[in-house]
């Protein structure tokens, strides 16, 4: 068979076969949004003055409620009753000094009304014993345990202090109470003298002269020491507050210890552990109006105080910050 009876002769070179070119489609660019990074939160204390706004809070409330405006005029009611007393019957109550004890008291009595100026000193002698510690006492027992009941407390917690800035302010403002009082009632006394008696140049407890402006100086020096006497009772409430959720048997508490301490201070056969009562030195005061001063019976009572704030307020830190605070 010939070439002829196939057809004619395919004379096409045949097609090289290319690879399709993938199709490009504009690709539409696309914005990219970026999710801005949360900010990094330092977990660093709260600035010195959100400290003092929660300082100051808390100072407020305190002298707000009428249970403490209460307190504070029953202190400044004493030193006119004593002072009006002394006025209708001047009779000497004898006795020339003391050296802290109980002696302190009718030894500035007998000075009144000739120098206005020691009822000041009559007056701390007076409220020392009961009044002025049963006020910080209330008002201690009520600190958390009132809080705690009414409710309030759980919201403090919210705040970015911690418990441990916010027991620190609650103790501060104990502290600043206890110098309030004490104040109160020196004050009281001295418009109470001013009004009632002569003043003047005064005799101290030694028997030397000094001027009324050093026995202001020393007046002022004597509510300072007396006002720090207070800061051991004012440890004890609070630890006494942090046991639970009832202010008013925070408060029964802590003026029930106040007066078991009292009765112990006085029993002669327990001698041996009344220099370690917080109450045992309070009235070493006296010794600051002494010539030359006396220091040893206020040291002791200062370290005594510091002692009760350091084991007391500790014990109130551990209970508060392990506290479960459901109320």
């Amino acid at each position: 068979m010939s070439r002829a009876d196939h057809g004619p002769a395919d004379t096409t070179s045949p097609t090289p076969r290319t690879t399709p070119t993938p199709r490009t489609t504009p690709r539409t660019p696309t914005t990219r949004t970026t999710t801005p990074a949360a900010p990094t939160v330092r977990s660093s204390p709260p600035h010195l003055l959100w400290t003092l706004g929660l300082l100051r809070s808390e100072l407020t409330v305190t002298l707000r409620r009428w249970r403490t405006l209460a307190l504070l005029g029953v202190l400044a009611a004493v030193p006119v009753v004593v002072g009006i007393a002394v006025r209708i019957e001047t009779g000497d109550s004898g006795g020339a000094g003391g050296s802290g004890g109980g002696a302190a008291g009718p030894a500035f009595m007998a000075q009144i009304t000739n120098n206005g100026l020691f009822l000041v000193f009559t007056a701390l002698a007076a409220t020392l014993p009961f009044f002025l510690p049963m006020a910080v006492g209330v008002v201690a027992g009520d600190t958390v345990a009132g809080e705690a009941g009414s409710g309030t407390l759980r919201y403090l917690l919210v705040a970015p202090a911690g418990r441990t800035r916010l027991l620190l302010a609650k103790y501060a403002t104990l502290a600043a109470f206890c110098l309030l009082a004490t104040l109160v009632v020196a004050v009281s006394a001295l418009a109470t003298g001013a009004l009632l008696f002569p003043l003047g140049d005064l005799t101290t407890i030694s028997g030397t002269r000094i001027s009324f402006t050093d026995g202001l100086l020393r007046a002022l020096l004597i509510a300072l020491v007396v006002a720090a006497s207070l800061l051991g009772v004012a440890a004890l409430g609070l630890f006494v507050s942090t046991l639970g959720t009832s202010g008013t048997a925070a408060m029964a508490t802590t003026v029930g210890l106040l007066t078991t301490v009292q009765i112990v201070d006085q029993i002669p056969q327990l001698h041996a552990i009344q220099p370690y009562l917080f109450s045992h030195y309070w009235l070493s005061f006296a010794d600051l109006m002494r010539e030359p001063v006396y220091w040893d019976e206020i040291q002791r009572d200062l370290g005594l105080q510091a002692l009760y704030v350091a084991v007391f307020g500790s014990a109130a830190w551990a209970r508060f910050t392990t506290r479960d605070i459901t109320t």
